[in-house]
């Protein structure tokens, strides 16, 4: 109890520092919101991306393959012309692909059917001649033997 009733300088430096660590606390979220407020406001300011059809997309490839193709000017001028960024030119043209070669994977597994096919069908009648030769062989040794 003697130590309850001390009010040494050791009391009072524990009471200054209970009652300074709620105020610190206050003044770090105060920062907090302001920041996440500036935040707020930078991200209004930035413009939302356009984003083109698949039709869209399309046929601003087609344009720009036109024009390098006509020789009217290079790839990265069609590129700007077209009003894209060469990052978006080759990401569409890398997703655009995929779609085109499909038709021609799936003619190719129909050929590879076709194939296999055959393949079995060849494979039934030669394992049906070498049956033959086999059983016939059979019997020719069984007849030298004598065992038939």
């Amino acid at each position: 109890m003697a130590d309850e009733s001390n009010t040494g300088p050791v009391a009072a430096a524990e009471a200054v520092a209970e009652t300074q660590a709620p105020a610190g606390k206050r003044k770090s979220s105060s920062r907090r919101q302001r920041t996440a407020a500036g935040q707020v406001a930078e991200s209004k300011t930035t413009a939302k991306p356009k984003r083109y059809s698949e039709t869209e997309r399309a046929d601003k490839l087609n344009l720009i393959e036109a024009e390098v193709a006509q020789g009217n000017s290079t790839l990265k001028d069609a590129i700007k012309s077209a009003g894209i960024s060469e990052q978006t030119y080759y990401v569409w043209k890398k997703s655009a692909k995929p779609a085109d070669r499909k038709p021609e994977e799936s003619v190719v597994a129909g050929d590879d059917l076709a194939d296999l096919i055959q393949l079995d069908k060849e494979n039934l009648r030669l394992r049906n001649l070498l049956s033959d030769k086999l059983r016939a062989e059979n019997a020719e040794l069984r007849k030298r033997l004598g065992l038939d």
